[in-house]
């Protein structure tokens, strides 16, 4: 399938969480066999080209498509956690939201020094989720250029501000609106 072709399983709901919001609903894409699968075709492609050598995806849809590249490329995957979810001693960062504050962390094990990671997720939009992925990712020792999003909602400059922290960004599909 082609990425219009994916574009057009995306699901666009109005005034959701609040007024003047345009969700942009991934389930319909998810629930759709060989849209997934295109997906996840098209991601790993991107993904391979830029010499992944393990994938990373954030809580939690990006855990859905990460792992589904991963997969596809025969690498690892890294899950990205909210705070207290894993069982071992982590590393984190902490980071601004619009209103407070919020906290990745990882298995610093789940890295070797100086392996290239592919961060991919469903969506960038103001980009700090993100950033301060891409942050931790490099503490623990990873090698972080490139970034894979199924969407990009270009108004909100997130895919700016990773390309300013030197980070390249891909994305299937964009969207106009937020």
């Amino acid at each position: 399938m082609t990425t219009d072709e994916l574009k057009a399983l995306i699901r666009t709901v109005p005034d959701f969480p609040s007024p003047g919001i345009q969700f942009r609903d991934i389930t319909t894409l998810l629930g759709h066999g060989a849209g997934l699968a295109a997906t996840m075709k098209h991601l790993a492609k991107a993904a391979e080209l830029a010499g992944a050598e393990v994938i990373a995806g954030m809580e939690a849809r990006g855990f859905i498509f990460g792992t589904g590249v991963a997969v596809e490329l025969g690498i690892g995957f890294i899950p990205i956690r909210k705070p207290g979810k894993l069982p071992i001693k982590t590393i984190g960062v902490d980071y601004d939201l619009e209103y407070g504050t919020d906290r990745l962390e990882i298995d610093p094990a789940a890295i070797a020094p100086g392996q290239r990671v592919v961060m991919v997720d469903d969506l960038i939009a103001t980009g700090g989720t993100a950033l301060a992925a891409a942050d931790l990712l490099r503490q623990a020792g990873g090698i972080v250029e490139q970034a894979l999003f199924v969407i990009d909602l270009p108004e909100l400059g997130g895919a700016e501000k990773l390309r300013s922290a030197g980070v390249t960004v891909d994305a299937l599909m964009a969207f106009d609106g937020h």
